[in-house]
């Protein structure tokens, strides 16, 4: 569907892309991830025609991407992260006018907006102008405007930000429903528990380029991390801070007012032999919890970097 091979786009002395190269595949739910400047929205500007670039090339559907390229363009459907409508025009009246961008025959495009409002349950508001929306709602007519025409590809940048989660649980399940109907659909969020439930691959982005990609399973497999045991109300000192650090497959510790977190390497038994350790020092402690890693696991050890703002 997507094919970016080598691109470079440079501000002056800064490198917003440097030799980006991805593929997203017919059908997928790609995640791409990174902090802010980290290139995602210049390559997506890149993707559209929307800006030019030094150097490389973007396939789209099997065709080069100009800035001309009307028939691919009219496949494509884009929900950015700033709402995109027009605050004196209704519910219906936006939609429509987004639709005709693409759709000239009327009762076609008809038919396509009355399908788009029920798509994000927008029925009872078809009449309400959209600046007296609320912020979930307007996002969901913000998806119902990009996805009107049935594009074969759409791209979301954070689609779900500062909505209540059950606006956001609305549009997920949205996004999933987009997919099974034929969609493939690029996805960048700040929310790292969204694209685990979503994605079914993602890309890691950072200095304008992929530190890593594959789905979530083998993003974790990548990683150092492979279990975290976090010990609450336990009292140490330094000499048993320093056992534990020693103790079979353990690599990072941290310890902050009477909590203790434990990093530890793919092993089996970690737990056990951390408890054993416990008990063989009579050292008492309050609730245990072990985590296998998450995609912010992943995210933290491949760029250092928190990638929540």
């Amino acid at each position: 569907m997507v094919t970016i091979t080598n691109l470079v786009k440079r501000y002056g002395n800064l490198v917003a892309l440097d030799h980006l190269n991805l593929e997203i595949k017919e059908g997928e739910i790609y995640g791409l991830l990174g902090p802010n400047g980290s290139g995602k929205t210049t390559a997506i500007n890149c993707m559209l025609a929307l800006l030019k670039y030094d150097k490389g090339s973007i396939q789209i559907m099997g065709q080069e991407m100009h800035p001309d390229s009307y028939a691919v363009k009219k496949n494509i459907g884009v929900v950015m992260q700033n709402v995109a409508v027009f605050e004196q025009m209704s519910v219906w009246e936006n939609v429509d006018y987004f639709c005709g961008l693409y759709v000239n025959d009327r009762k076609k495009r008809r038919e396509l907006v009355e399908e788009a409002i029920r798509f994000v349950e927008l029925e009872d508001y078809r009449k309400m102008r959209s600046g007296k929306l609320s912020g979930g709602l307007l996002r969901r007519l913000n998806i119902a405007c990009g996805i009107v025409h049935k594009p074969k590809l759409i791209i979301m940048d954070e689609p779900t930000v500062a909505v209540d989660p059950q606006s956001r649980n609305k549009i997920l399940e949205g996004i999933l429903e987009l997919n099974r109907q034929g969609s493939t659909i690029i996805y960048t969020s700040h929310y790292m528990e969204e694209v685990e439930q979503i994605c079914s691959r993602i890309a890691i982005m950072d200095h304008g380029r992929v530190l890593a990609s594959g789905t979530k399973e083998e993003l974790k497999s990548m990683i150092k991390t492979g279990e975290t045991v976090t010990i609450e109300a336990i009292a140490l000192d330094e000499k048993q801070l320093s056992e534990i650090r020693d103790l079979p497959h353990v690599f990072q510790i941290s310890y902050n007012e009477q909590v203790l977190k434990i990093c530890l390497s793919g092993a089996k038994h970690n737990l056990v032999r951390i408890l054993h350790y416990l008990e063989e020092n009579e050292i008492p402690f309050g609730r245990v919890f072990s985590e296998l890693p998450t995609l912010n696991d992943v995210f933290l050890e491949i760029t250092g970097k928190e990638l929540r703002d």
